[in-house]
């Protein structure tokens, strides 16, 4: 039989990272990183990287392989994740993917669809209608020739809004069913899967630790970690690095877009939105057994649930 392969999922904020060091306490496996802010070098207290001290007791494989002005696509992770599984099970142990980038997990899980290379002159067109109309009228644009995408898309998506118009644009077909061609023929994961939800079971409780870790991102001081990188000449705010949630908003503050109260309410909202379409993609997850982490024995449910099988 495969080696198993272990996936922990969930909202921002919700304590996977917590939960995933716990587990390395009880079983034996090796952390790989599947967020795709972490895969950046430089985005630390944005991207609530674990600290010096978490890293040495429980490294994350795939954890700042890129410096934030480099492109990393969906693809070159299912690549090199898939390169660390089979690494880490040579050594005997057992492969714990945790974070929160859903579309990073679906393309390790099931492939990615055969899409088209990026578009520069039609990126810039886009961007240059945004600039003028706003993305919510991208958004609007995008619901009229691929209503499924748009649906799972909030109004200033800018990034994802931009791929699916550009994905439209080039094949003339919409990526919902590019994506629905791919289930179709979906590859098999070849190791078998024991999958993880972690998520408080009320929403007010994610609310709170979404509010709470913000106000701790600001008073480590998040503004001052953007400011630096945004005095680096390679990187202009467009890069997908400085799309990320948090990033973005501290960018155009500092550009002067608007004030400091209303830099840390747009980034409170946009993280919750985050999480809305983190648990949208979660509840509609294959074979996922939900843990709250908020209970008293949340590490040992899940320890339970894979007795016997990887140890």
């Amino acid at each position: 039989m495969a080696q198993p392969v272990i996936l922990l999922m969930g909202p921002t904020a919700a304590g996977k990272t917590a939960v995933a060091m716990e587990l390395t306490q009880h079983l034996p496996v090796e952390l790989i990183n599947v967020d795709s802010a972490l895969v950046y070098k430089g985005l630390d207290i944005g991207a609530a990287r674990p600290t010096p001290e978490e890293l040495r007791q429980a490294p994350h494989r795939l954890m700042g392989i890129r410096e934030p002005w480099e492109p990393y696509s969906a693809a070159e992770f299912r690549r090199d994740a898939l390169k660390e599984i089979k690494a880490i099970h040579a050594i005997g142990k057992i492969p714990l993917l945790v974070g929160g980038t859903m579309m990073y997990f679906r393309a390790l899980v099931a492939g990615l669809a055969t899409l088209p290379a990026a578009d520069a002159a039609l990126r810039q067109r886009l961007d240059a209608e945004a600039a003028e109309k706003g993305w919510p009228h991208l958004h609007a644009r995008l619901a009229a020739v691929d209503a499924a995408t748009a649906a799972r898309l909030a109004p200033q998506d800018s990034q994802r809004i931009q791929r699916a118009l550009e994905v439209f644009e080039l094949t003339g077909k919409p990526l919902s069913i590019h994506h629905q061609e791919q289930q179709a023929q979906q590859e098999t994961f070849p190791y078998p899967l024991f999958q993880f939800a972690v998520a408080p079971s009320q929403r007010s409780v994610l609310h709170e630790r979404i509010a709470l870790r913000l106000e701790q991102m600001f008073a480590q001081g998040m503004v001052a970690e953007v400011a630096k990188l945004k005095a680096n000449p390679r990187l202009n705010g467009d890069e997908p690095a400085m799309r990320s949630v948090g990033y973005r908003q501290v960018w155009q503050y500092l550009d002067g877009a608007y004030d400091e109260a209303t830099m840390k309410h747009k980034a409170l909202v946009a993280t919750r939105q985050l999480a809305k379409r983190q648990l949208t993609w979660l509840r509609s997850w294959p074979n996922v057994q939900w843990v709250d982490p908020t209970t008293e024995d949340a590490v040992g449910t899940i320890v339970e649930q894979l007795h016997g099988i990887v140890l």
